[in-house]
C-alpha cells in the first residue's frame, strides 16, 4: 500500500496542498494531474521519500521504483547493468556474490554467505535478469549493440529511455513515473502503454500526454483547490466529473444565497417587533445555509489563435528527390512530394529517423526563414540536403517553432523587447495583450529572457507566431514543455488555422485530431506519404 495521511506542503504564502489523506491501491493506475506549479512533482517526491512532508506521514511499500531524473548518475556503468540496478536488492546481492567469487580462496563463511546470496538472486529472478532487461530496452528502442556500452556514450534521449527501463525492471510493488513519455517516439509510447496496462502494482504517473493518460489510467488524482481529489476513470472522465461537481456546488450556492437573502430581509423587517421567535428561527436557518466557500482553481487556460497576414498560393511546396546523409548514414532517401495550401502534415517515425533533418532542409530553402533561426536547428553539418530540390510556392510566409526553442530566444533582453522585434509596428498594448493570452502576468512583460522556464519559453514562441501571422507553420515537437491545458489550446488552434502545417510530434491526440496527411519515416530511410487522417493510416498500415 502507498498512502499519505494529513500531508501538507506550502512554500511561503503559496499553499500546494493542505491536510491531504489518500491511498493508492495495488492494481490501480493513477494519473497525477494539475496545472504547472500546482505541486505534482513535489507530491511525487513526497511519495518517493526524496522530500519529507512539512506535516503528516507517508507509508510506502518495500519495493518502490522511481523514474530517475538524473541523466548523468550512471555514466560509468554499462547500459544493461543500469537497468538491473532498478532492483536494488538483486543488484546488491549480485555485486556481493561476484566479489566473493573473485577471491583467490573462499572460507566456510564465504560459502555460507554465497548460499544466502544465491537465494536472494533466485527470489529476485536474477538468473534471467539480463534477458529481462534486454527485453525492456528493445521495447524502448535501445538496440542490442548499445546494451554493453557505457551510459556516458549514449545521447540524452537514449539515457532517458534506459532510466525508464530501470524504473520498470524487477516487478516493483509501486511505480512512480514523472513524465515517462518525454523523449519517446510514438512506437515506444504505445509499447509503454501496453506494458503499463499489464502491470499489477500501484502506478502513479505524471504526464502531459492526454492520450497516454486515457489509455493507461484507471483513476486520476487531481491536484487543485489546495487539495488532491481522486476520480474514477480516465483523464477525460475526470474533466467531465470535475466540471459537473463544480457546477453543482456553484448552482447550490446561488440557491442558498437567494434563500439567505430572503431570510435576512425577514429578520431586518421584524427583528424589533413581536415576532421574535420567528426571527430567531430564521437566524438559525441562515447559519445552517451558509454558502460553501469555493477554493480558487489553479488551472489557467491559455488562448492560442493563429491568423495569417495573407494567404499563400494554392501550391505551397514542391519536394523533388530529396537526399540527405550524415557521413555514411543515409537519413532521407529520394523523397518527392507536393503540398497544397491548407494541408496539415504530421511527420512521424522513430527518434533519429530524419524528421528534424527534413524540416531543416525545408527551412534552409525557404524565402522567409532568417539565418538566426536556421542556426538553432540540430544536426546541421554545413549543408541541409545532398541532392534534390525544395521549391516554395508564391507568397509563402513561414513561422517556425524549433525543437531547441531556447536557442531562438536571445539572452540579455526582456520578454516585451524580444517579442517586439518580430513586428516593430505593433504597439506595446497589442504585445501585452498577446502575452496575457499566453498567461504572462502584466509585470512579466519586463521579465528577463535569461530566466524563462521551459513552459514560459514555449508560450513566448507561440506569442511570436501569433504576432508574425504566417501562412505556413513548421512546428518541431512544440508540446515538450506544455501542460495539458496548453496542449489542448494548441490542438484547437491548429484545427482552426486556415494555413498549412508541418508538425513533428509524438502526441497521439494532436496527430489524430489535427493531421490531414501523414509522412511516416521508415527504417529503410524512405518516407511513406499517406493522404488521410491518422486513424485511416493506422487501418491501412495495421
Amino acid at each position: 500500500m502507498l498512502s499519505v495521511s494529513n500531508v501538507s506542503m506550502r512554500y511561503g504564502a503559496k499553499v500546494l496542498f493542505e491536510e491531504v489523506s489518500t491511498a493508492f491501491t495495488p492494481g490501480r493506475r493513477y494519473g497525477l494531474t494539475g496545472p504547472n506549479g500546482a505541486g505534482k512533482s513535489t507530491f511525487m517526491k513526497l511519495l518517493s521519500g526524496e522530500l519529507e512532508p512539512q506535516k503528516g506521514a507517508v507509508v510506502r511499500p518495500r519495493k518502490l521504483s522511481v523514474l530517475s531524473q538524473d541523466q548523468f548518475a550512471f555514466d560509468a556503468f554499462k547500459v544493461i547493468d543500469t537497468v538491473i540496478m532498478g532492483n536494488k536488492r538483486l543488484w546488491a546481492a549480485m555485486q556481493e556474490r561476484d566479489a566473493i567469487y573473485e577471491k583467490p580462496e573462499m572460507t566456510d563463511e564465504d560459502g555460507m554467505k554465497l548460499g544466502e546470496l544465491e537465494g536472494i538472486v533466485g527470489e529476485e529472478d536474477g538468473y534471467t535478469a539480463e534477458t529481462d532487461a534486454a527485453i525492456l530496452l528493445q521495447g524502448l528502442d535501445i538496440p542490442d549493440e548499445l546494451h554493453l556500452r557505457k551510459m556516458g556514450e549514449l545521447q540524452g534521449g537514449q539515457k532517458v529511455r534506459v532510466l525508464l527501463a530501470q524504473a520498470l525492471f524487477g516487478h516493483p510493488q509501486a511505480l512512480l513515473l514523472d513524465e515517462p513519455t518525454n523523449h519517446l517516439d510514438l512506437d515506444s509510447i504505445h509499447w509503454l502503454q501496453d506494458f503499463m496496462n499489464q502491470y499489477d502494482g500501484v502506478l502513479v504517473v505524471i504526464s502531459h500526454d492526454r492520450h497516454f493518460l486515457n489509455s493507461v489510467c484507471t483513476h486520476i488524482a487531481d491536484i487543485d483547490y489546495e487539495t488532491i481529489i481522486t476520480y474514477t476513470g480516465s483523464y477525460d472522465d475526470m474533466v467531465v466529473a470535475k466540471t459537473q461537481v463544480r457546477s453543482q456546488i456553484e448552482s447550490q450556492n446561488v440557491q442558498r444565497e437567494k434563500k439567505i437573502s430572503q431570510l435576512n430581509e425577514f429578520i431586518a423587517r421584524f427583528a424589533a417587533g413581536t415576532r421574535s421567535s420567528q426571527v430567531q428561527s430564521r437566524r438559525k436557518e441562515v447559519e445552517r445555509l451558509q454558502v460553501t466557500e469555493l477554493a480558487r482553481s489553479n488551472i489557467q487556460r491559455p488562448f492560442i489563435k493563429f491568423d495569417m497576414k495573407r494567404p499563400s498560393g494554392k501550391h505551397i511546396l514542391e519536394l523533388e528527390k530529396i537526399e540527405k546523409a550524415y557521413d555514411d548514414k543515409k537519413v532521407v532517401r529520394g523523397f518527392t512530394a507536393s503540398i497544397s495550401r491548407g494541408e496539415k502534415i504530421a511527420l512521424m517515425g522513430r527518434n533519429g529517423a530524419g524528421k528534424t533533418t527534413l524540416v531543416n532542409a525545408l527551412l534552409a530553402n525557404s524565402p522567409t526563414t532568417p539565418e538566426s533561426e536556421l542556426r538553432v536547428t540540430s544536426g546541421y553539418d554545413g549543408k541541409f540536403i545532398d541532392g534534390g530540390k525544395v521549391v516554395w510556392g508564391h507568397e509563402a510566409l513561414i513561422g517556425y517553432f524549433p525543437q531547441d526553442m531556447r536557442a531562438l530566444i536571445d539572452k540579455g533582453t526582456t520578454v516585451l523587447e524580444w517579442l517586439h522585434q518580430w513586428d516593430p509596428s505593433a504597439s506595446n498594448e497589442e504585445i501585452r495583450g498577446l502575452l496575457g493570452m499566453m498567461l504572462f502576468q502584466r509585470d512579466e512583460a519586463t521579465k528577463s529572457t535569461d530566466v524563462l522556464s521551459g513552459g514560459e519559453a514555449a508560450r513566448l514562441l507561440f506569442c511570436k507566431l501569433m504576432l508574425q501571422k504566417p501562412n505556413v507553420l513548421v512546428l518541431d515537437e512544440p508540446t515538450n514543455h506544455l501542460d495539458l491545458e496548453s496542449i489542448n489550446a494548441l490542438n484547437i488552434a491548429l484545427q482552426k488555422y486556415p494555413g498549412t502545417v508541418l508538425l513533428v510530434t509524438h502526441d497521439h491526440d494532436l496527430i489524430d485530431e489535427v493531421a490531414t496527411r501523414i509522412w511516416h519515416f521508415e527504417s529503410d530511410h524512405s518516407i511513406t506519404d499517406f493522404k488521410g487522417a491518422y486513424e485511416e493510416y493506422q487501418t491501412v498500415h495495421a
